[in-house]
């Protein structure tokens, strides 16, 4: 069952930032790096697992799904809304908030770390130029780069990338000391 998705500008999720539940998508480097105050993280690829915490939240308060720029977002919410729980999507994301002046917490300590899109592009480029590249050296091997830009379609055919939840999985993209857990999460929401 999909119900559909309302959008909340950034000017909208200002004011009612203790009135609802900010869930931010991206990964817990990216989390840790910058965050609207109050959001609780809860990477994509663990959403699964917090569905029973998010059903009660929703219960509480309304909730708000916000990633970097509104693409993690917006499938969140609609993962969210076949689990029969409503939520709304921050357009324009953490970029959108930042870009209006508006202050982002972050965790101490935390590192610099590409937006997970940045970190796809960078990857699967690679992966393309490699397969080039090495196919002058062992014929056949052009065959990865096409393996790569077929992935990329089906990731724009189903609104997901496993590339991005294999990156999200690098020690770079995980919790920092001081981040705070999913379970750490779960525990407040539910």
């Amino acid at each position: 069952m999909t119900t559909p998705t309302t959008a909340l500008t950034v000017e909208q999720l200002k004011p009612r930032l203790g009135q609802l539940t900010l869930i931010d998508v991206r990964s817990p480097g990216e989390y840790a790096r910058g965050h609207i105050p109050g959001a609780r993280n809860i990477p994509l690829d663990q959403l699964d697992r917090a569905l029973p915490a998010l059903r009660t939240a929703a219960g509480k308060n309304e909730l708000a799904v916000v990633c970097a720029a509104g693409q993690r977002a917006r499938s969140a919410c609609a993962q969210l809304a076949d689990a029969g729980i409503t939520a709304l999507v921050v357009t324009g994301g953490t970029n959108a908030w930042t870009g209006a002046g508006h202050p982002v917490d972050q965790v101490a300590g935390a590192r610099p770390v590409w937006a997970m899109d940045r970190q796809v592009r960078l990857a699967a480029g690679s992966l393309v130029l490699l397969g080039l590249l090495a196919d002058h050296a062992r014929p056949g091997a052009r065959w990865l780069s096409a393996g790569v830009g077929g992935a990329l379609v089906v990731s724009a055919l189903t609104d997901s990338c496993t590339m991005a939840a294999l990156l999200g999985k690098l020690p770079y993209n995980r919790p920092r000391p001081g981040t705070p857990t999913l379970d750490d999460t779960l525990a407040v929401l539910g």
